[in-house]
């Protein structure tokens, strides 16, 4: 047992460390940690601000560290299959996707970290929503308008958000729309892309947000309506996924899966949201 965080980034036995602190102290351990020669995995949001993390992938390439994002959905066995249905053109080019990602909340959240505005860049947008942006990104490639609104309709966290709607577009035209909530009163995660030729789907990720699914469907008008389905059971195996895509990296030498450039870059969607429901207008990315 260590006494605090500065004994195990000064500790020379350690190569790699994870920080999964509350975001206030992700850049400053990162930072630390990167100068005494360790890679670091660090829990999303990538950081508190977008200072922070910019600060957080310079020192990262001035160290030549690898720095991962915790995006743990990447590694999820339903997402990846979905990954590989869409890059084995399955469904065609991609033209939109959607998402619906909320968590019932539970008593005593509001005298939590996560809703201390202090120790945190944002709501629920930020502390979960980011997940599905970063997915977005990840099938869709970047955005370059983002338009939402936000509210705090429940939870005594103001002025931090309960609740999240946000729209996106792509330079090309593509589009992603999400909503989260710490109101929706029962776990749910349903992630769809349409393409072309059909859709692909996620519903659930195990545990209380049900069992993990994975759905090919194709568009044909002239055939019985079917679906392709992929049930996952068991524990959620994605955290290990995600720790041995970030051991890979480190051995090869290369960016992670979900590297601190896509944390970032989420992070950006995340403040042009909130920028959106300040001003009331689509915000340029």
């Amino acid at each position: 047992m260590r006494a605090n965080w500065h004994e195990v980034t000064s500790d020379p036995n350690i190569e790699a460390i994870i920080v999964c602190t509350p975001p206030h102290l992700h850049s400053e351990i990162s930072i630390a940690a990167m100068e005494a020669g360790k890679h670091v995995l660090c829990e999303k949001p990538l950081a508190r601000t977008l200072a922070e993390a910019e600060s957080m992938i310079r020192t990262a390439k001035q160290t030549g560290k690898v720095l991962k994002c915790g995006f743990n959905h990447r590694h999820h066995p339903a997402i990846l299959q979905t990954r590989s249905w869409i890059d084995n053109g399955l469904i065609g080019q991609l033209d939109f996707a959607r998402c619906k990602y909320g968590i019932c909340g539970r008593i005593g959240y509001e005298s939590e970290w996560r809703a201390n505005q202090k120790l945190v860049g944002g709501g629920q947008l930020m502390e979960q929503g980011i997940h599905a942006l970063d997915l977005f990104r990840w099938f869709l490639g970047d955005f370059v308008e983002v338009s939402a609104f936000t509210s705090t309709k429940y939870w005594k966290i103001a002025p931090l958000e309960d609740t999240a709607f946000v729209l996106l577009r792509s330079r090309n035209g593509k589009s992603a729309d999400l909503y989260t909530s710490l109101m929706i009163w029962k776990n749910t995660f349903s992630f769809e892309l349409i393409g072309h030729e059909g859709y692909v789907s996620v519903e659930g990720l195990g545990g209380s947000y049900g069992t993990e699914r994975a759905v090919l469907g194709k568009r044909n008008s002239d055939k019985p309506f079917a679906e392709e389905s992929i049930e996952y059971r068991g524990p959620d195996e994605s955290w290990k996924n995600e720790w041995q895509e970030f051991e890979n990296a480190i051995m090869q030498g290369r960016e992670p899966l979900g590297s601190a450039e896509d944390g970032l870059q989420a992070m950006r969607l995340v403040q042009a949201a909130y920028e959106s429901n300040r001003t009331g207008a689509v915000v340029p990315v």
